[in-house]
């Protein structure tokens, strides 16, 4: 079975491709938009999300380092995740 994102991937590949034909482009823009939308949609959400947790997870480590209630060695722990992202 062919994976979607693949499919979509190679459909990509053929309208960006100067040596493609026009008709091959169509094709490939139409397939990307009545076949593949819903697959499209959800990897974009996948990643809008995965950005989300990665800022949360920025925002705690900043928090953690400018709280008076942890340790300074918590709080070097912070930074260098910090420093690390």
């Amino acid at each position: 079975m062919t994976d979607p994102a693949n499919v979509a991937i190679g459909h990509k590949a053929t309208i960006t491709n100067p040596r493609t034909s026009e008709q091959a482009k169509d094709h490939s823009r139409k397939v990307l938009e009545e076949e593949h939308r819903d697959k499209l949609y959800e990897m974009q959400n996948e990643e809008i999300e995965a950005n989300k947790n990665k800022t949360r997870v920025a925002g705690g480590l900043k928090a953690a380092v400018s709280n008076p209630l942890v340790s300074e060695e918590k709080k070097e722990e912070a930074k260098k995740k910090l420093e690390e992202m």
